[in-house]
């Protein structure tokens, strides 16, 4: 896999800044990452991070609408917010690089701390949980799920909030507060990547951003989760969903642990395309599901591994969840095949690389890892799931898929709703 080059310097201000320069594109992305996530809010503020990111697009100090200039600079702008962090991106042609420095500087800077900014931004946030949470099926199984694994860490809230008031009594007073203490050059990470010459950009950097002032020093201390004695278990009966559901969530370890790969990979072996074994074995010859999926929160902190699964008509709850657990039962019994571990090794090695021909997936990644620890971890990934061995899988199957470390949650549908 190529090696992905780059410079990191570190501003006065405390600003972390990273410069891929890569010839292959006509196209440059900007990407912010700030150190910030829902994990980061008081559990009589939650949903804060979430409000934030549509916040940033309301205005700031000098420009009153964000969209657009990037549009009109041939470009095109987003972000996202988790339990973790929160991003901001533009991807636009690589002459037009200032118009995105302009733009990230001034909302780092000050945002448009309005009256009238705040009240539409937290309509937009509301009705976004109502919409995706409320009304929408299954769409509180993260509260569910993050309430069951979590008892004391602030994973136990998802990033939209534990409820819509949180977000709908928020005061300027309180957003001002979580922007200055969070939003700064301190707590942040900026990746350029694309059609540039570093030795252009970095005085460009030091125009935008090094006069913007720090913020107090990081102060994280969050709260270690105790270790899960026995299973926890929730049935949601007569549930205004269209087919039963079941959701199994496991305790794992954290992001930037060294049992991350062998843990993902167990997830592949048993769901990561059509010769995966839950595929295979319930799905296509036992026909016990409609849909059955597996996969990992990828959290920095210990995060979830989740099986779940939608039964076939005609087939029980009861029957499809012990259907699972023989599965699962049976992985942490045998070492997986090399064939079938070498399979998905293949599978995330060719997603890494095709991944890495994206100029935005490179500077998104370059910054992860380097809010990680360092961003020359990128280019370590592949190595470390190419010397996942059967023995690791086989060791984090058994100590993972246990039932007194799994957190069970039912759908169990109204008999009008099924179809």
């Amino acid at each position: 896999m190529p090696v992905i080059n780059f410079s990191k310097t570190v501003l006065d201000n405390g600003l972390r800044v990273i410069v891929h320069e890569d010839k292959s594109t006509p196209l440059v992305a900007f990407n912010v990452l700030y150190d910030v996530g829902s994990k980061d809010e008081s559990p009589e503020r939650t949903g804060f991070a979430h409000l934030f990111e549509h916040l940033m697009f309301g205005g700031s100090a000098n420009i009153p609408d964000f969209d657009t200039p990037v549009q009109n600079s041939g470009g095109e702008n987003n972000a996202f917010t988790n339990s973790d962090v929160t991003n901001f991106y533009e991807v636009l042609p690589a002459n037009n690089l200032e118009v995105a420095m302009w733009l990230e500087s001034d909302r780092m800077n000050c945002l448009n701390f309005s009256q009238e900014v705040l009240d539409v931004q937290k309509k937009v946030v509301v009705e976004e949980f109502k919409e995706t949470c409320l009304n929408e099926p299954y769409g509180d199984v993260w509260h569910h799920l993050s309430a069951m694994a979590y008892q004391v860490h602030p994973y136990r809230w998802p990033t939209i909030g534990l409820v819509p008031e949180h977000v709908e009594r928020a005061t300027l007073e309180d957003v001002k507060e979580f922007f200055f203490r969070h939003y700064r050059p301190n707590n942040a990470i900026v990746v350029v990547s694309g059609n540039v010459r570093e030795a252009q950009v970095q005085p460009l950097l030091e125009k935008w951003f090094g006069d913007i002032p720090p913020g107090p020093a990081a102060e994280r201390q969050l709260p270690p989760e105790p270790p899960q004695t026995e299973m926890r278990s929730k049935v949601i009966k007569d549930a205004p969903v269209p087919m039963d559901a079941i959701f199994l969530a496991f305790r794992m370890c954290g992001r930037g642990e060294p049992e991350y790969y062998a843990t993902d990979l167990l997830s592949d072996v048993l769901s990561n395309g059509a010769s995966s074994r839950f595929y295979q074995r319930l799905l296509k010859d036992r026909q016990l599901f409609s849909a059955i999926d597996c996969y990992i929160s990828g959290t920095i902190e210990p995060g979830l591994f989740i099986v779940e699964g939608k039964p076939a008509d005609g087939v029980s709850l009861e029957k499809a969840e012990d259907a699972i657990w023989e599965e699962l039962a049976l992985i942490r019994k045998e070492l997986t095949e090399e064939t079938e571990l070498q399979k998905v090794k293949n599978k995330v090695e060719s997603s890494l690389l095709f991944s890495e021909m994206n100029v935005l997936n490179k500077a998104i990644n370059l910054a992860f890892f380097e809010l990680l620890g360092d961003a020359a971890k990128i280019n370590k990934e592949v190595d470390a799931y190419r010397q996942v061995r059967r023995e690791d899988l086989h060791h984090v199957a058994n100590y993972i898929l246990r039932k007194e470390n799994c957190c069970r949650l039912i759908y169990r549908t109204r008999e009008e709703l099924k179809n």
